[in-house]
């Protein structure tokens, strides 16, 4: 009797069990719930296999991707932390689908004074809390961030519809773009440059207040096409601030004018050499091509020092391309100190910056 009274309250307390799971899994299924359960089917994470993706997530037969190419003129006003620029995509629909529409992310439009971003991770009011602090922390009147866009065109120089949604443009267009068609468009930006060691920004400039100059490190600085691929289509997600991008791949030729004193390196090869380098500096450079054991400086210490005591009003635009990539970035001051060795990899021979 004892016997059964124990294996009659195993099975009750097993079904009771099962009732639990099966009403908590019912509950995470339900509309408006994310399913927490460590068993479910990861329909969010992985498609149906189908001919673009194989059921190990390998490319299929059909799989494609979307090509976006640049053309950039990009100008630093170091005197005001600006930047100015003006870029001519040309986007080229790999996929099967006519796209009515585009979208491109306007990254910057975090830092604009009315981000959504800053409330994502709002941390209150302290109990106690000096004025001071309190007016600087939650008084102030916020940086003028964000891209100004100032046209969309197309090829022809006709206005473009468009629509921001904060981090996100759509851009309408005159006519569905059809599979295996590629169209161009122009935007013209300037945006506020944030200081970096401010707030975290991912990228922007470093004041150094003894001789009044900036180090800019830039990152995603340009209006970037969204990414439009078969699982999702569009991937029109807002940017807070703590994401990673999936990217475009495509080619890039961007000019970029600075003071005529500041050293630059970006993303890509640099087309001008002879015209932005100095006598001393392109002697260095050929001397790093055949330098295997040691970095060569290209600017040295003093150089950058003596350049750092006084803004050359002049400019100089240096050009780049890159092929095949799908982003884009360069940093730029007059008070680095650059040096460059060569290294080898398997057949060929590449530059190690620094």
């Amino acid at each position: 009797m004892n016997k059964i009274k124990y294996y009659l309250t195993a099975v009750l307390f097993l079904f009771a069990t099962v009732g639990v799971v099966q009403a908590q899994e019912k509950k995470e299924r339900e509309p408006g719930h994310t399913n927490q359960s460590k068993f479910k089917q990861m329909y969010e994470e992985y498609a149906t296999p189908n001919t673009y993706r194989s059921a190990s997530g390998a490319p299929g037969p059909d799989y494609y991707q979307q090509q976006a190419n640049y053309k950039m003129n990009i100008e630093l006003d170091d005197a005001n932390a600006k930047i100015y620029g003006e870029e001519t995509i040309t986007y080229i629909n790999n996929s099967p689908d006519d796209l009515e529409f585009l979208w491109v992310q306007l990254d910057q439009n975090i830092r604009e004074k009315d981000s959504k971003a800053a409330l994502k991770d709002g941390s209150g009011v302290s109990d106690a809390i000096p004025a001071g602090q309190f007016a600087g922390t939650h008084m102030a009147s916020g940086f003028d961030g964000g891209f100004k866009i100032q046209h969309v065109k197309d090829a022809n120089g006709n206005a473009l519809p468009y629509t921001i949604n904060m981090t996100m443009m759509r851009i309408d267009i005159p006519s569905v773009l059809k599979s295996k068609e590629q169209i161009s468009f122009s935007i013209k930006w300037w945006y506020n440059i944030p200081d970096h060691t401010v707030n975290r920004a991912r990228s922007g400039y470093e004041y150094f207040a003894e001789d009044d100059n900036r180090a800019y490190v830039i990152a995603q600085f340009f209006p970037r096409m969204a990414v439009y691929n078969d699982v999702e289509g569009w991937q029109n997600h807002q940017f807070w601030g703590n994401g990673e991008f999936a990217l475009t791949f495509g080619n890039y030729d961007v000019n970029i004018t600075v003071p005529a004193d500041h050293v630059l390196d970006a993303t890509g090869t640099l087309q001008n050499r002879d015209e932005v380098f100095t006598k001393d500096m392109m002697k260095r450079y050929k001397q790093a091509k055949k330098s295997f054991d040691k970095p060569v400086l290209i600017v040295t210490q003093e150089e950058a020092i003596e350049a750092s005591k006084e803004a050359s009003p002049n400019k100089k635009t240096w050009k780049f391309r890159a092929e095949n990539v799908r982003d884009y970035g360069f940093a730029t001051s007059r008070r680095f100190i650059w040096d460059m060795q060569a290294v080898k990899m398997g057949n060929r021979n590449v530059m190690a910056v620094s």
